[in-house]
């Protein structure tokens, strides 16, 4: 008697790249046992050929997801059309927010694309609690999909980020980074404190430790005098177990009479920041003016 041998979906077309899978996701059979399939950068939707996909492109009047643009990266100084630094970008970027509950056949298939490239990811089709934030490149021809997280619309855990993921064609241009930091400024206009929702993917706590560890060593060179955890969670909406353990890796937290302080020495405070902070790459900056948002109200009040 012949083994019956399970085939996993190998490869997604999607936009101009083509991307390796790296791990299964559920998609409904008969599309789960294709060895390609064909995805809508646009509308996610998936296909098993590419003449249906160009058919489906060829009908499609929105090339960019669903939901309410709330962020759109700055344009270039007049003066310097061709400057990218800082919250510039070269393309564009905009973010999306898009509701589960109000568009969720969109958000489905965002997590079975998501679920190709992370181990852990286990939110499928129940996606009416949550809110997707997508990250796309602007061109002429529309919104491309880069990545996105998703937050939890009435989180009573402090958690400003359920999942995360870039993009395999896109990573290594700061825009796991940006996701992060996107979350986080979300944070300071709700004015509490958030974290990632645990366990973190292995390249989720790589990104996590590398923008907490530049938020911290940030706030501490800006620091005249003695400064507290509370300080810093106060100015970078960081949890205080995360400052703290950002602190203990770093060898800045010591422990004296009964109680710890931070010991931030100047000279030590900028050798680390010249290896973690000004050589960790790029980092592409939210600029908050550009940043248009009200927190989510539910009438129940925050825990």
């Amino acid at each position: 008697m012949s083994a019956h041998v399970i085939v996993f979906l190998q490869v997604v077309e999607f936009g101009k790249y083509e991307m390796d899978t790296w791990y299964y996701s559920p998609f409904p059979e008969p599309y789960a046992s294709c060895h390609k399939l064909y995805i809508c950068e646009y509308s996610l939707k998936y296909f098993r050929k590419k003449s249906t996909l160009l058919r489906h492109l060829a009908k499609l009047e929105a090339r960019h997801p669903p939901g309410d643009e709330i962020y759109r990266s700055p344009p270039p100084p007049p003066n310097n059309p061709t400057f990218v630094g800082g919250a510039v970008t070269n393309p564009p970027i905009a973010m999306f927010e898009v509701d589960g509950k109000a568009n969720k056949v969109y958000c489905q298939n965002l997590c079975l694309l998501s679920k190709l490239f992370l181990d852990h990811k286990t939110l499928y089709y129940d996606v009416d609690p949550f809110l997707f934030y997508v990250l796309c490149e602007v061109d002429s021809d529309g919104y491309h999909t880069v990545g996105y997280f998703s937050k939890e619309k009435n989180c009573q855990d402090n958690y400003n980020l359920a999942c995360i993921l870039t993009l395999p064609a896109y990573q290594r241009k700061g825009y796991g980074k940006f996701l992060i930091s996107f979350a986080y400024s979300l944070s300071h206009l709700e004015g509490r404190p958030g974290t990632a929702e645990r366990p973190l993917s292995d390249l989720g706590a790589v990104s996590f430790r590398s923008y907490w560890t530049r938020q911290v060593l940030d706030v501490l060179r800006d620091c005249r005098g003695d400064i507290s955890v509370q300080d810093i969670s106060d100015r970078t909406m960081m949890m205080p177990a995360d400052i703290i353990e950002t602190l203990k890796q770093l060898n800045l937290l010591q422990y004296w009479k009964g109680s710890h302080y931070i010991a931030a020495n100047p000279k030590l405070v900028d050798e680390y920041w010249r290896i973690y902070g000004a050589n960790g790459g790029r980092w592409l900056e939210v600029d908050l003016k550009c940043l248009h948002w009200q927190p989510l109200t539910t009438g129940k009040p925050n825990k």
